[in-house]
């Protein structure tokens, strides 16, 4: 994050660093979580690959990797078995320490067995960094054009803001509900586990803040069940279907 007093700053490179941020959230939570892991609407083929791809430019791992953990999460939420439990791991493990260790590298196949037998997802997954390669390119080649078209910012700028600033913000939305969601909230719903309903963490994660809804009914495509709980990855998903 330091590199942005290095390279400094122009809207352009703000304006790349909030599109790349909006698209990739909305990848992480409209198909990595609500389509992959939870299969809560249905989609094309070649409407999934391409979403799962957007969803691997978050550099986040694979969807089968990413849905296999949160089916497992689900089974345990908030036991000893869970994850990324604050209860039982601590805030900062449950935060981002255990996306951070090797330990959980590995898929547990028998709670993704219906996207094993998909082989353009199976081959993402497992080169799931190409994306974010293919990303952080892109946004250097757009900022030497940008830049000899006479735009203020340059390659550098687009990649610090577009690709590094955007991507730990996306990181740290995605970490906030498996952190904050099971700590700080209200509790509409009497679940086994710790999980809250948060108006912030809604804001700031386009709609999964309001977890504990979501652990009530998690096959729902919306988290927002009332009219004011604003949900804008399920309004999108609305309009594109």
């Amino acid at each position: 994050m330091f590199t942005v007093f290095l390279v400094g700053w122009s809207w352009v490179a703000v304006g790349a660093a909030v599109f790349m941020l909006c698209l990739r959230t909305f990848a992480i939570t409209g198909f990595y979580h609500r389509y992959f892991s939870h299969r809560s609407f249905k989609t094309s083929r070649w409407f999934q690959f391409l979403w799962a791809f957007i969803g691997n430019m978050s550099v986040q791992k694979g969807p089968i990797w990413w849905a296999a953990h949160h089916r497992h999460h689900h089974n345990h939420s908030d036991s000893q078995l869970d994850r990324h439990s604050p209860r039982e791991k601590g805030f900062f493990y449950s935060h981002m320490g255990w996306f951070m260790t090797n330990e959980y590298n590995t898929i547990d196949e028998k709670y993704v067995a219906d996207w094993m037998k998909v082989p353009e997802l199976k081959f993402i997954n497992k080169h799931y960094w190409l994306a974010g390669i293919l990303l952080a390119g892109g946004l250097l080649g757009a900022g030497a054009l940008l830049q000899y078209a006479g735009y203020p910012t340059s390659p550098a700028q687009l990649f610090v803001w577009g690709f590094l600033v955007s991507t730990v913000a996306v990181y740290h939305g995605t970490y906030t509900i498996n952190s904050l969601a099971h700590v700080f909230g209200k509790r509409r719903f009497k679940t086994t586990d710790d999980s809250r309903n948060n108006l912030l963490l809604a804001l700031i994660t386009m709609g999964e803040g309001w977890h504990n809804n979501h652990h009530h009914y998690s096959s729902s495509a919306r988290q927002g069940f009332r009219w004011w709980e604003i949900d804008l990855t399920y309004c999108i998903l609305k309009t594109l279907s």
